[in-house]
């Protein structure tokens, strides 16, 4: 499946997703798609609404360890954050420091649906809350403080109305 990345103004970004149901080979193709077009577009992570699917599952690749993470849940985090330089690749060319817990404790389902248990932390951590927060209608620029955000505020009008035309062109995917 060919996919377009959703850029931010595209309502479908800003939805909480619905679970998935139906663990098939249709979504083991999907999934595959995601990460292809994730490593198309250099990201280490990509979910569902970032293509215009609804649903509550994302792709992501640390660098040690490619991850399919379906209806995943963020059991526990660690009081202590740390900051690092975030982007996305439905906020182009747009980076902010960030703060999120340095550990979590998540569950999810694999695409066979079998229930996973991990702990995780630093980058790995990082970029399954970033993807997480995704399927929940949360984008990284929400966690930026009034002053930040005010420096890209024309950056972010920008990309909300190509964000909105490309929702137009394309509406939200069903599978």
């Amino acid at each position: 499946m060919n996919f377009t990345v959703r850029i931010i103004g595209d309502p479908i970004l800003r939805k909480t997703t619905k679970d998935i149901e139906k663990f098939d080979d249709s979504l083991k193709e999907l999934i595959q798609d995601m990460f292809d077009e994730m490593y198309k577009s250099d990201g280490v992570g990509l979910a569902a609404p970032q293509v215009g699917i609804s649903r509550s599952f994302f792709v992501m690749d640390d660098g040690i360890e490619k991850r399919a993470v379906i209806n995943p849940k963020i059991l526990n985090f660690s009081e202590e954050e740390i900051i690092y330089e975030e982007g996305c690749l439905s906020i182009p060319e747009i980076f902010a420091e960030i703060s999120r817990p340095r550990k979590i404790s998540v569950e999810y389902q694999n695409p066979e649906g079998k229930k996973i248990k991990e702990d995780l932390d630093e980058y790995t951590a990082r970029i399954f809350q970033h993807e997480f927060d995704h399927l929940k209608g949360r984008l990284f620029t929400d966690k930026l403080s009034v002053v930040s955000k005010a420096r890209i505020k024309k950056d972010l009008l920008k990309l909300n109305k190509e964000g909105q035309k490309i929702f137009k062109e394309h509406g939200e995917l069903e599978i």
